[in-house]
């Protein structure tokens, strides 16, 4: 997938919420992500699937990041961007690392299981041999309202 020219993080998050959209109807936890190349285009996307493909790692950042390097032919994602509505955690951050992802956008906080500044700052972290820059954020409102409206239905 690649938009026609370059899109700013706010028309990502739309992109991505819009994925996180289609989880949900899908019955996965509402979260999407798209990868932007260094030109700022939409080279791959990704939402939540674990249940439809009974796998764990079956987080929307891992399935763009797939996507993406399938896209440049290449594991090594330097100068891409990640925009995904939800903090990424543990197992996502680690991910985004060893892709060498340089910088990170997302919607709402996760304090119970984020990496990228609230529950854990793995993206950040001086100990590491490769960091990202993060933008956290970034229509929360809208990410987290997708995420509770999710829960609520099934309590």
């Amino acid at each position: 997938m690649s938009a026609a020219g370059p899109v700013t993080d706010d028309a990502a998050m739309t992109r991505a919420l819009a994925l996180a959209a289609d989880a949900a109807a899908a019955e996965e936890i509402p979260v999407g992500a798209v990868v932007l190349d260094a030109e700022g285009r939409i080279i791959a996307e990704g939402r939540n699937n674990r249940e439809e493909t009974a796998d764990p790692t079956g987080h929307a950042e891992v399935v763009a990041l797939r996507a993406a390097a399938a896209a440049q032919g290449s594991w090594n994602l330097e100068g891409c961007t990640l925009v995904v509505t939800m903090e990424p955690c543990v197992m996502c951050a680690g991910a985004v690392l060893q892709s060498r992802i340089g910088r990170v956008v997302f919607g709402a906080w996760d304090d119970k299981a984020g990496a990228a500044g609230s529950r854990y700052d793995l993206l950040r972290d001086r100990r590491l041999p490769y960091r990202a820059e993060v933008v956290g954020g970034i229509r929360e409102a809208e990410a987290a309202a997708q995420l509770q409206a999710f829960f609520a239905s099934r309590r």
